[in-house]
């Protein structure tokens, strides 16, 4: 019997367009050795999240400033950033 799969399908990294360049790699073992990660494909990760958090700001500052939108969102953004500074600290 088949089994229905509620799986996301979107993206959760973007890999680098150089890969093999020397000061990519260097940087990425370098941060691979200080936080403890498995692969680099962590990295990535956490890159390819900051990378949407970013957009998401910047697309939001070309709104109104009392945009129903601009206000909604922008206090969504600051609490998702907020919890992952707290993140950052607790390491």
């Amino acid at each position: 019997m088949p089994v229905a799969h509620s799986l996301s399908c979107s993206k959760t990294y973007g890999a680098p367009r150089r890969p093999f360049e020397k000061s990519w790699l260097d940087q990425e073992l370098k941060l691979i050795g200080e936080y403890g990660l498995r692969n680099k494909r962590e990295i990535w990760r956490v890159e390819f999240t900051l990378a949407k958090i970013r957009k998401a700001a910047r697309e939001l500052l070309t709104l109104d400033e009392k945009d129903a939108k601009r206000l909604f969102e922008g206090n969504v953004l600051l609490c998702v950033w907020s919890t992952l500074e707290w993140w950052m600290r607790r390491r």
